[in-house]
């Protein structure tokens, strides 16, 4: 029997520093997030990180807390529930960290009679960090405890035309009635090691501004080039000039060489330069969470206005908007075959 396994990042059980504190930890001590050697990244996270943080981040979630608990949990679910109806398999839902957990998730679809699973992480984009934890976590619950089940991965969707139409639309969309001067692409920032890391010909990634338009096999998994190449068919789509938009990246940790543009060093920069009125969308994320509704919706737009910016729109993520939902639905039931 076939079933299905969304999986998104995840959350803290509430934005308080007690419940951030774990989540934090078991986050940042993923070697895939922080890819230094265990010692070194222990004596990083809870020797240095994990004494301020918690705080600021527990401040942060509770910015953007809602009644039913995390935005990010809670359209995830929606999502979900939107989703199951349209399809003739179970899909269950988990997340890479935090209490919902994959093998909470596996043990559903196993309850149901469920052995052949597509594996569905809810990243656009491949990267060492979102994509390959999640495959490389549910294998290893798979080996140990559900030998019986045969996985089917999904592979980053960032250029199928149906996603590439859904998110084209859904920026249409809010753009209605908004007359902006720019569209700013926000993407989540990554170390610049890591896309030399996923490099499969561990040549052609030199990130120099002319590999992510040379095709190579590297841009299966090169975050970057997947990044630009959303942004472009989007804006194909949508017929915009080339002055008309960017492309920027945002979220990212004091210490290493990060992909640039900086998404806030930008933004800051914007109105000195004409532009004050900016539509901001972050297409690494298909659910809204703490990188864009505090990140963004809040904390770039004070910035912005405070710098001589006069409007602001944060584009919401796709979350279960209604075709987005219909898209995967299509991709499950052409799969279940």
């Amino acid at each position: 029997m076939k079933g299905v396994l969304l999986v998104n990042l995840g959350s803290p059980e509430s934005p308080t520093p007690k419940d951030v504190k774990p989540y934090l930890d078991e986050f940042l001590m993923d070697k895939y997030v922080i890819d230094v050697p265990y010692l070194l990244r222990a004596l990083l996270v809870r020797g240095i990180i994990l004494r301020k943080r918690p705080e600021e981040s527990a401040h942060a979630y509770a910015k953007i807390w809602w009644e039913e608990g995390s935005p990010l949990v809670v359209l995830s679910e929606r999502m979900q529930k939107k989703v199951q109806p349209l399809v003739n398999v179970p899909v269950a839902l988990a997340m890479r960290y935090g209490s919902m957990t994959i093998e909470k998730g596996l043990q559903e679809l196993s309850d149901k009679g469920v052995t052949d699973v597509m594996l569905f992480p809810l990243y656009p984009q491949y990267a060492m960090a979102s994509t390959l934890t999640i495959l490389v976590k549910a294998e290893e619950i798979r080996k140990k405890k559900f030998p019986h089940m045969k996985f089917t991965d999904v592979p980053a969707f960032y250029n199928k035309p149906d996603y590439i139409k859904n998110l084209a639309d859904s920026i249409q969309k809010h753009l209605v009635g908004f007359d902006y001067d720019h569209l700013l692409f926000s993407y989540h920032g990554i170390p610049e090691r890591h896309i030399r890391k996923t490099d499969v010909t561990k040549s052609h990634c030199k990130i120099d501004g002319s590999c992510c338009n040379t095709p190579s096999p590297a841009h299966e998994f090169c975050y970057r080039h997947q990044c630009y190449e959303t942004t472009k068919q989007v804006i194909k789509l949508l017929g915009l000039p080339e002055d008309k938009y960017s492309l920027t990246f945002q979220s990212r940790l004091a210490g290493d060489k990060w992909l640039e543009p900086y998404t806030d060093v930008e933004i800051d920069n914007m109105p000195a330069k004409g532009i004050k009125k900016l539509a901001v969308v972050t297409p690494a994320f298909v659910s809204d969470c703490l990188e864009t509704l505090e990140e963004i919706a809040m904390r770039a737009k004070e910035d912005f206005e405070a710098n001589g910016g006069e409007e602001f729109l944060a584009i919401p993520c796709l979350n279960d908007d209604d075709e987005w939902c219909q898209t995967v639905s299509n991709w499950i039931n052409d799969w279940a075959k």
